[in-house]
């Protein structure tokens, strides 16, 4: 091996779900930043789309599921840091929330410490709370705790709603309103959100791949302003130029739904997901106070009204070429 080889292998970067949402812009980041980069996923073919982001050979998708330990071994192999952005928001197909988000992560660690790799970045949830009333808020909070059991100098990295191109919220949202007449308000659509850009998010985790004062920390990111749910449905209705009743839906009553429709696969909404909205989502008082937040990392996050536009416009009656210029959402 050459010396340049030997530097560029000390650089690497394995990332487990780097062909999701936001796998796609943070390999993309760390690509244009010069790391070479393996790419954990269960579908490497499903990631090929990936390649062509760096140099000839620098990002490299690898069949490895966290499930699987000697699939994790070998994606560290050599890595200089493991980003563990694997999760999900619902329960199905052999995938349960204890074993995704708590024993999993808990492994990943013991095993990035055994290989001695320099740093370990593992993103979890605002919602992450072992009194959390949802599963997935216990089981974020159990993940975290068993990460820094075997790896202290981890960074873990809790965002609110993460917006973009390919994102499952406003996306979905405003899919619904091609065919439905109204939209859900749950518990009144009064829980607080803090929507953060996509990029911000993998700007946040290369800042914990090279800021070693990130070491050991947990980090809260939320974006530009904090908004209602109302207020973001109503901000998607604006921007793709539509008119929906949005309907109020106590929260006993939202149970009662989600209990009747939550098993299904796809399911627009769960019982979990239900108890998720009991809590606003957004950053800390603590975290914000301690210097634990995205303006500690150096992001000036992307305000909402500037970046919807861009993928929200192809929902609007005439598509997207019904354009009105981002700025003239940013003054409002």
């Amino acid at each position: 091996m050459t010396n340049g080889e030997s530097a560029n292998r000390a650089r690497l970067v394995a990332v487990f779900g780097g062909a999701g949402f936001l796998g796609r812009h943070l390999v993309q980041r760390l690509a244009r930043a010069g790391y070479p980069v393996r790419i954990g996923t269960r579908h490497p073919d499903q990631a090929l789309f990936l390649k062509p982001m760096g140099k000839v050979g620098q990002i490299e998708p690898i069949a490895a599921d966290i499930r699987h330990p000697q699939s994790c071994a070998a994606l560290m192999q050599g890595a200089f840091a493991v980003v563990n952005l694997v999760g999900i928001l619902q329960e199905g197909g052999g995938r349960r929330f204890d074993e995704i988000h708590a024993a999993a992560p808990g492994r990943l660690a013991r095993q990035a410490a055994e290989q001695s790799v320099s740093r370990f970045i593992h993103i979890s949830a605002i919602g992450a709370d072992n009194d959390s009333p949802a599963r997935y808020g216990r089981s974020k909070a159990e993940g975290e705790s068993r990460i820094f059991e075997a790896f202290p100098q981890a960074t873990v990295l809790r965002p609110s709603i993460i917006f973009g191109p390919e994102d499952d919220f406003f996306n979905r949202f405003a899919a619904m309103c091609l065919l439905a007449p109204a939209l859900p308000l749950i518990g009144g659509g009064a829980t607080g959100f803090q929507p953060i850009y996509v990029g911000d998010v993998a700007q946040a985790i290369q800042a914990g791949i090279e800021r070693q004062e990130t070491a050991g920390k947990t980090y809260e990111l939320g974006g530009a302003e904090v908004l209602t749910f109302r207020e973001l449905l109503e901000l998607m209705l604006e921007i793709t130029r539509r008119k929906r009743l949005l309907l109020p839906l106590p929260f006993p009553l939202a149970d009662t739904l989600a209990r009747c429709i939550g098993w299904l696969p796809n399911a627009p909404l769960t019982y979990d997901q239900m108890q998720m909205l009991r809590r606003d989502n957004v950053v800390s008082h603590e975290a914000a106070s301690e210097s634990r937040d995205a303006a500690a990392l150096g992001i000036a996050p992307q305000p909402l009204r500037t970046i919807l536009p861009s993928y929200l416009a192809r929902f609007r009656p005439a598509g997207e070429f019904a354009r009105r210029s981002a700025s003239s959402y940013a003054k409002r």
